[in-house]
């Protein structure tokens, strides 16, 4: 998939470039001032491209708000009193539950305790090869 992006940059790149230089020779190059100006406008509007990916830029929302600042807060400080916010680089999908063994832990330690004494446990080193991953 990686390589499929890269190489579908690679070709847009080259074409804009070709495109480029085949529209300069056929117009008259913009003075500096027209394309500054073209930008503030631009930027004003909020029609500008942002740095990084080159995503488009996003409509600006139309609707108001109906909470004051200080209500939000508010809100939010109520939330972190009563534990309800997400604890930050948490934000996502929760992670499945661990597939382990139903058996407590107190009870595994008994059991591998008492297979000691038995005598029944493996001796280091001697046991069968571990699965590879």
């Amino acid at each position: 998939m990686m390589m499929k992006n890269a190489l579908s940059i690679v070709a847009a790149v080259a074409a804009a470039m070709f495109a480029q230089a085949s529209f300069a020779q056929a117009s008259a190059p913009a003075a500096r001032a027209d394309v500054k100006a073209e930008t503030k406008a631009a930027a004003k509007e909020g029609k500008l491209t942002p740095a990084g990916e080159g995503a488009a830029p996003t409509e600006k929302s139309t609707t108001k708000s109906t909470k004051t600042r200080a209500e939000r807060k508010a809100e939010t400080k109520a939330a972190a009193k009563e534990g309800k916010l997400t604890p930050a680089g948490e934000g996502g999908a929760k992670p499945a539950a661990a597939s382990g063994s139903a058996a407590a832990r107190a009870d595994v330690k008994a059991e591998t305790k008492a297979a000691a004494k038995e005598g029944k446990l493996t001796p280091a080193g001697e046991g069968s090869a571990a699965p590879k991953k």
